[in-house]
């Protein structure tokens, strides 16, 4: 169905290229419509240009130039300024919860006893027109207190008296929403999330003494900063909102924004409230930016853990950053989730998330996430008893001290065939649950997301494409992977059963996976193919 939109004039008019099932009249206004237009009109071409500066970064470091901290922005990192200060419900942010936003699982985040939840659009969420819709959905009634589920057996799930702090993670600059198009554009993914929300929850936010608040993913520079800031600013003088109202929390989650935190938060500095250490896409960014330097393999997923050196030296020096320019310093997210089928495995799940949460407070951090409700009270615990005030910035770090080549330092370790069979069923089962339309799904007790699967099958493209030597004695070639991908299908059938195989997108997912792990051409991100399976 195409949809058109008057608007002002033709080049911004704003058509609807949806499935015609469902109108979504409480989001889609023509008011809304034209704010989306407006961002497009004025945004996108800067978008697209940033874009084409990751692409000129990466040919660069393909050219043996190794990112390193920039001469040219030093003044901004030695001289002394702070951001302004965080309102009054982020000043305590010990313990986030992130999810996606199915209806069920938002009211139950809120009701965690978390102090934030960080409704996601991006990692954890398959963006299917009527999941980013009902979405969106979602988000106005849980802004307004209104959001309920009644689930098939009757039971209800409504909001407590006390629940968490709303946060807002819009998808990265990357992607687009190929449903709605501006003109003859198809919109960017950012501003068609951050546009719907702002435009219908930031008053209402703001008369609710909250605010709208947003984590802002996969920045790769400083200057995409800039333009997140320059959205910001538009977006409250169109809606003539209190200047600087809307604030933002920046994941560090790509290897080159490890080398320009200080320029970040200096474009947000009125904005900011804080950066996170987002250690699963660092680790694929990681990967990914060096994945065609000969020899600079990374071992089995399982080995890079955050006690090695270089994600050691990441997360500290995000701490440091964070508390020179007195804001908040979240950790990464815990993966594991209850076993209540099993008391010892839980006991060693639970005692593992307790040693993560232990190290980030002891270093400095100021909160953390979890991915599920049932770990709340576990991270709660452990930041109470070792962080008694609301943050840590009173911990300046200036007792820690890196440099590039401890950032850039390749984890020891071994690449196992443990690992490669690993890779490919994880990968592949995160794949068929994203294209049913579930981006966040729990395989062997940890909670996947598109983050994690990315590190899988990049893994595998460059394992493959290096033809390593394994720890068998056999040498990776394509024909060992063949093997290894029926023995894994096989496994796969057997774990899930022949009904739901049959009834499921499996065979789309190991085209998918196939696809992407024999590439010739690595592919930025696996959501770009897969977007184009779902509606």
């Amino acid at each position: 169905m195409i949809t058109p939109i008057p608007t002002t004039s033709t080049r911004r008019r704003a058509s609807i290229h949806a499935p015609a099932r469902t109108a979504y009249p409480q989001v889609l206004t023509e008011e809304a419509l034209v704010f989306l237009s407006e961002l497009h009109h004025h945004f996108n071409a800067t978008r697209l240009r940033l874009l084409s500066e990751r692409a000129a970064v990466q040919a660069r470091i393909e050219q043996g130039k190794w990112l390193d901290f920039d001469p040219a922005t030093a003044d901004i990192r030695v001289g002394y300024w702070e951001v302004s200060a965080p309102p009054a419900d982020l000043q305590d942010r010990r313990v986030e919860i992130t999810g996606p936003v199915d209806r069920k699982m938002m009211i139950n985040a809120l009701n965690s006893g978390a102090n934030v939840f960080m409704a996601d659009l991006e990692d954890s969420h398959t963006p299917s027109w009527d999941n980013v819709l009902q979405g969106q959905i979602n988000l106005q009634d849980a802004v307004r207190r209104t959001i309920s589920y009644t689930n098939e057996q009757g039971k209800q799930y409504v909001l407590g008296m006390q629940v968490a702090t709303l946060m807002v993670r819009p998808r990265g600059w990357h992607l687009t929403e190929r449903h709605l198009r501006i003109g003859a554009e198809a919109m960017s993914a950012s501003l068609f999330d951050f546009g719907l929300y702002f435009f219908h929850n930031a008053e209402e936010l703001l008369n609710r003494g909250s605010g709208p608040y947003f984590y802002l993913p996969k920045l790769e520079s400083y200057l995409e900063a800039r333009l997140w800031n320059e959205v910001f600013d538009f977006a409250e003088r169109y809606l003539q909102l209190p200047e600087g109202c809307t604030k933002a929390t920046v994941l560090i989650e790509t290897i080159p924004a490890v080398f320009q935190m200080h320029e970040i938060l200096w474009e947000l500095r009125t904005r900011s409230v804080g950066l996170n250490c987002g250690r699963w896409d660092y680790i694929f960014s990681f990967i990914k930016k060096h994945k065609d330097i000969p020899g600079y393999l990374f071992p089995d997923r399982s080995q890079i853990t955050m006690t090695v050196p270089c994600m050691r030296a990441y997360t500290q020096l995000v701490v440091k950053t964070c508390h020179r320019r007195g804001i908040h310093a979240i950790g990464g997210m815990a993966a594991q989730i209850p076993i209540r089928d099993d008391e010892r495995a839980n006991a060693l799940a639970m005692e593992r998330v307790r040693a993560d949460k232990l190290r980030e407070v002891i270093d400095g951090h100021d909160g953390t996430w979890v991915a599920h409700p049932g770990l709340v009270p576990v991270a709660k615990a452990i930041f109470d008893e070792h962080m008694p005030t609301p943050h840590q910035l009173h911990e300046k770090r200036s007792d820690f001290h890196t440099t590039a080549e401890a950032l850039l330092a390749l984890p020891e370790g071994s690449i196992t065939v443990r690992g490669v069979r690993l890779n490919i069923q994880v990968g592949i089962l995160y794949l068929e649950s994203w294209l049913r339309g579930n981006g966040a799904v729990a395989i062997h007790y940890l909670m996947e997301d598109a983050a994690t699967a990315e590190i899988s099958r990049i893994q595998v493209w460059q394992w493959l494409r290096a033809q390593v030597r394994l720890d068998d004695g056999r040498t990776l070639t394509y024909g060992y992977y063949q093997e290894l991908l029926a023995d894994e299908v096989g496994k796969i059938r057997v774990l899930v059963g022949s009904a739901a195989y049959a009834g499921g997108q499996f065979d789309a997912a190991i085209r998918l996976f196939e696809q992407l792990v024999t590439a010739a051409v690595c592919e930025d991100f696996l959501t770009i193919p897969a977007y184009t399976l779902i509606d």
